[in-house]
């Protein structure tokens, strides 16, 4: 069985993580397929996302079991006072980045969501790769590393290993895409349908 890890932080984008979550759960539940083992890891054992949504991971970082995908979403920004939250804090957190240049070295895909791209390019996931965000954050990727070739304009990007979608409710069109390549067409769309979520494949309607 195919294992997903969703890295969770304080003031994560609620969506960034539910919508992945959602599609990876129900794929493959409904007819005689391989389903995802899908669960949550923290470095600590609660964590307060965006409007106070209040979530006890799985996992921490120090007891996480290997795993095949994991995935990092985004969320946050800058209080009045310039004081990072969210992503913003947490691409500067060296123990979440040691986690994840580790769970690189040993994962088949590595997935993000919105401005969980700034996670992964401080991480040096990104060097010599396409990558996208959010809109908002477009400008502040591409300040990371001149190496980085930013597509602001794309739902998502994949380079093979590396997945990365924009902001928010783009994270489920690339994680449809991710069970599209992993399991095909009909298996995105049987999951798609049973969500009622109009999968769009960068421009190509997948659902009939």
């Amino acid at each position: 069985m195919k294992s997903l890890a969703i890295v969770l932080f304080d003031e994560v984008e609620v969506l960034d993580f539910a919508g992945p979550f959602e599609v990876f759960s129900v794929t493959g539940r409904r007819k005689i397929r391989e389903p995802y083992e899908v669960f949550t890891v923290a470095e600590r054992k609660t964590v307060t996302a965006r409007n106070n949504l209040v979530i006890a991971p799985t996992y921490t970082l120090s007891d996480c079991p290997s795993c095949s995908m994991f995935l990092v979403p985004g969320g946050g920004g800058f209080h009045a006072d310039g004081t990072p939250f969210g992503s913003r804090r947490e691409m500067h957190n060296q123990v979440l980045l040691h986690w994840i240049r580790d769970r690189a070295a040993k994962a088949d895909h590595v997935l993000s969501v919105c401005t969980g791209a700034l996670i992964l390019a401080k991480a040096g996931l990104l060097e010599n790769l396409e990558a996208t965000t959010h809109f908002l954050a477009v400008d502040q990727l591409a300040s990371l590393s001149g190496n980085i070739r930013v597509s602001g304009e794309k739902r998502w990007v994949d380079n093979g290993k590396v997945i990365l979608s924009a902001g928010v409710s783009a994270g489920i069109d690339m994680s449809l895409h991710m069970v599209e390549r992993l399991q095909g067409v009909d298996m995105a769309n049987e999951t798609a349908k049973y969500m009622q979520y109009e999968y769009w494949d960068q421009g190509r309607k997948s659902v009939e």
